[in-house]
């Protein structure tokens, strides 16, 4: 392939990553961030997938095997300890705004400059060689496409062009603001995008090899098996295998947690704590996608290319080239393009910020002459620091990759990484989770560490690369067999990054713990700890754990905040800060709190230990003792508790008057509806009253009445004197079963026999009405225990309403009974007048008229269903209505059946 055709697809590749960097960012102004989202945070994490993963992965599962899921396993663990872990350095970051984990480290240790500028060197020496790595993986990848030689020549070399895109690309969406706290959207939305790119691209080339070039795994399998070279892929060593494996896969987890990078994306960058409940699940799973295909596409390279002297870093891209399928090439090329600059871009902001905040920051600020500079416009002089680290870090990656890296595999490079960064873990884990941890733990353990890190791994580098004689690789330093890099005081068995992997963090624990117990710590340093450890205890109130005593402008400090952040900021950010904490920011001095909140803000732009010299600057800060810290965290500890208590006890007292007042109207309205009743039922009784009245006086004063409409008279006050006793017994009735009054009677109770009783009585009005009744009853209905005489009531109630409302001549009654999930089920339908929605909840209520005055009640209805109702829920059971006007009504009730 041309190489300017493949030129020009790199760049066009790296300006969509530049569209899509670029839309995020707009849409983040307009407050539509896509990066809030759970998915996304998961896919940026992905970043931790580079060239290594893309080719390395392939070349190492060609050398050693199954080896290489270790790489894999390891953040796989990790993320099932991400809320003990990861959850509490996210949380300590964002209380204590730091931006990197030099800062994590230095903040910790009582903000010490020192402890950074260390870890940002470490970060140096394990970032520059990773970014060679991804250059050589691009430069590899481009030369076997274009069938181009690796050029020496700077000024002709592709590489060389594409890391100049790349420097500025990283420039324009790394340093947006100076604030590194600051969610960097755009290059968060093209890490996310590139984690999806070079997925599918994988993908592709490991669909297009098991089941275009072979028949699948089985096929791929079976046919490798024949191959000598091939079954060794299978087999562990037998000296170092368990051992190996534990090793590397403790060496992943350190490397997926600390290196900077991942730092980056997963605590920085990270928007919302709950996204680690989805990248918990979701990461892994990216994980086992990418890594599916690695050992048929690694065999497939074995069984194609046999004895040739082939790179199986390469076979990914010397597959499809074999077989002349340069579209399916380009697209692998894209894929391992995108895992490469994906890394360079996300760890180069990262140490760059280191390098900003803790090298030269605190450089510039203790010269006098640079410090004036600084103070003129300390935002921009911020930018121009982090922009030139940028191009310093990817050039001398560029540097490393021309000179060093010729040699070396991309697994070599990158477990030698992992080892360096590896080397935060006893510092980071024990700051955490021990508060007697001290500086100077940390820094002599860090330095052990490194140190022998150097010895195990990169003398044996330099003596292969001829600046050293190999007698220390035979007889030891100084000629000791006991200090040979490769079986440090005798140890053997072990592959060498095992071996650097032990004998590293065996000093750099025993250092740290040994050295912290042997010092003390001092009150920064203990207040720190006690932040850090206790993170979620103090994480809501940590304004008020101040250790700080001393004496500082507030003007001072003002001014300090609006050189970086500008004068309306600060203003808004100062009158947020005295509403929330109660602090009259119109006094003088500054109080201990607004010290260490701008401290704070200063620390997530120029990192901790630069804001506290700039802070110390214009303040003058007295000595506190460790029992003066103590006192003062266990003071604010009580405020916290104290205004717990209040809180609680300030809702428990809204919940109780809220019951009050509940109650309250609950009340009223129960009297009023209590009126309303009696008002009801007076009006009842009055009408049957006026008519027995008006006819008695009739039949008092007219003794010449005919014999036949004396009768009627009679027979109608006999009908009015029912229906006046009916109402009284029903009132009577109704006011026992509210009461409580009213025993409900146990005993064996057949429904079928209650629904004939009730037909056989009812029948005689029904055949006068011309109305039909049907009876649909299941025969095996089972009995239940209750009281036979209210259910019976319950029955002639419903069959009394149904045939009052159907259509004389025309209309019919049916009744249903069944069982059903232990439940006994009876239907009364009608196909009469129907009842409208709006009655339906009314008419079981005794009161309903009082519900809605303009409502008029239906014809008929009276306390009938509500003693019903009373009734069936004194047999545990529930009543109700479906209807629709003009359409019937079906009255239902429902028994639970004894068992």
């Amino acid at each position: 392939m041309n190489s300017y055709i493949l030129g020009l697809i790199s760049i066009y590749y790296l300006a969509f990553l530049f569209i899509v960097a670029y839309q995020a960012e707009q849409k983040s102004k307009r407050d539509k961030s896509i990066v809030s989202n759970a998915n996304i945070y998961a896919l940026s994490l992905a970043v931790y997938c580079t060239a290594w993963t893309f080719y390395g992965s392939v070349g190492r599962a060609a050398t050693d095997g199954l080896d290489f899921l270790t790489v894999y396993i390891g953040p796989t663990l990790v993320m099932f300890l991400a809320i003990p872990i990861l959850l509490k350095i996210i949380r300590i970051c964002k209380t204590q705004r730091l931006t990197s984990i030099a800062d994590f480290i230095s903040s910790r240790y009582g903000k010490n400059r020192s402890l950074g500028v260390l870890v940002t060197i470490i970060c140096l020496l394990s970032g520059i060689p990773y970014i060679a790595l991804q250059l050589k993986a691009i430069s590899n990848s481009f030369g076997i496409l274009t069938k181009s030689l690796q050029n020496n020549n700077i000024l002709t070399d592709h590489t060389f062009y594409i890391v100049i895109i790349l420097i500025l690309f990283t420039i324009l969406f790394g340093t947006r603001n100076v604030e590194a706290t600051e969610r960097h959207e755009g290059m968060v939305a093209a890490i996310a995008t590139e984690s999806i790119i070079k997925l599918i691209a994988f993908l592709a080339i490991g669909i297009y090899v098991t089941y275009w070039l072979f028949d699948g795994f089985e096929d791929i399998f079976s046919k490798a098996n024949i191959i000598h070279a091939a079954k060794q892929n299978f087999v562990l060593d037998k000296d170092s295998g368990m051992s190996k494996w534990f090793w590397h896969t403790f060496l992943a987890m350190m490397a997926f947690m600390f290196l900077p990078r991942q730092f980056q994306v997963a605590v920085v960058e990270n928007v919302d704590e709950k996204y680690i409940n989805r990248a918990m699940w979701l990461f892994p799973l990216y994980m086992l996608l990418i890594n599916i295909f690695v050992m048929p596409i690694t065999l497939a390279g074995e069984i194609i290319f046999g004895d040739k002297a082939m790179n199986s870093d390469l076979y990914v891209l010397s597959i499809p080239l074999n077989y002349s399928d340069e579209f399916l090439a380009i697209i692998t090329y894209i894929g391992g393009f995108s895992a490469a600059t994906g890394m360079i871009i996300v760890e180069t902001i990262a140490i760059s910020v280191m390098v900003s905040n803790n090298l030269l920051m605190p450089i510039f600020l203790g010269i006098p002459a640079s410090k004036e500079i600084i103070n003129l416009n300390p935002s921009q002089v911020i930018q121009y620091m982090r922009r030139l680290a940028i191009a310093l870090i990817i050039f001398l990656g560029y540097l490393y990759f021309k000179f060093i890296t010729e040699k070396y595999s991309l697994v070599s490079i990158g477990m030698t990484a992992f080892v360096v960064v590896a080397q935060f873990a006893p510092s980071v884990l024990g700051g955490i989770f021990w508060k007697r941890g001290t500086q100077k733990g940390a820094m002599i353990g860090l330095i052990g560490g490194t140190v022998i890190w150097f010895f195990t791994l990169i003398i044996p580098s330099l003596v292969s690369s001829g600046v050293l004689s190999e007698a220390i690789m035979t007889n030891g330093l100084f000629g000791n067999s006991l200090l040979k890099p490769y079986e440090l005081f005798g140890m053997q068995g072990m592959d060498n990054i095992s071996h650097a992997t032990f004998w590293t963090l065996f000093f750099n624990t025993a250092l740290y713990f040994f050295c912290s117990l042997c010092t003390k710590p001092t009150s920064i340093e203990h207040n720190q700890a006690v932040l850090f450890v206790d993170v979620f205890h103090y994480s809501k109130g940590i304004e008020n754990s101040v250790a700080w005593r001393g004496k500082a402008l507030v003007s001072d400090l003002k001014s300090l905040l609006e050189s970086f952040l500008g004068s309306n900021r600060t203003e808004r950010i100062i009158r947020v800060f005295a509403t929330r904490n109660n602090v009259n920011m119109q006094n003088r001095y500054a109080d201990a709190r607004f010290v260490n909140y701008s401290e704070k803000l200063l620390a997530g732009i120029v990192g901790t230990a630069s804001a506290r010299m700039m802070v110390s600057s214009v303040s003058k800060e007295e000595d506190i003792s460790l029992d003066e810290v103590v006192a003062i965290l266990k003071k604010s500890q009580e405020l916290m508790e104290v205004n717990k208590e209040l809180k609680q006890k300030s809702q428990e007292l809204k919940q109780l008057t809220e019951q009050l007042q509940a109650a309250n109207e609950q009340l009223l309205l129960t009297d009023k509806l209590k009126d309303d009743f009696l008002a009801t039922v007076t009006h009842e009784i009055r009408t049957p009253l006026t008519s027995i009245k008006a006819l008695s006086e009739i039949l008092y004063d007219n003794d010449d009445l005919e014999h036949e409409e004396r009768q009627h008279f009679l027979s109608t006050i006999i009908k009015e004197s029912d229906r006046l006793s009916r109402l009284i017994n029903q009132v009577l009735d109704l006011e026992k079963l509210e009461s409580g009054k009213v025993r409900v009677l146990s005993e064996t109770i057949d429904l079928q026999e209650i629904i004939e009783d009730s037909v056989e009585t009812i029948e005689q009005l029904a055949k006068e009405k011309g109305v039909k009744i049907k009876k649909i009853i299941d025969k095996n209905l089972p009995v239940f225990n209750g009281d036979k005489d209210r259910m019976m009531q319950v029955m002639l109630n419903l069959l009394s309403n149904a045939l009052k409302f159907t259509e004389a001549q025309k209309g019919s009654i049916t009744i249903t009974a069944y069982v059903e999930d232990n439940n006994l089920y009876v239907n009364v339908i009608d196909d009469g007048s129907g009842i409208s929605k709006d009655y339906q909840e009314l008419i079981f209520d005794k009161f309903y008229q009082a519900h809605d005055q303009t409502i008029r009640k239906p014809k008929g209805s009276g306390l009938g269903l509500a003693i019903s109702k009373r009734i069936i829920e004194l047999h545990n059971g529930k009543i109700w209505v479906e209807s629709k006007v003009n359409k019937g009504s079906k009255f239902s009730f429902t028994i639970p059946i004894n068992t």
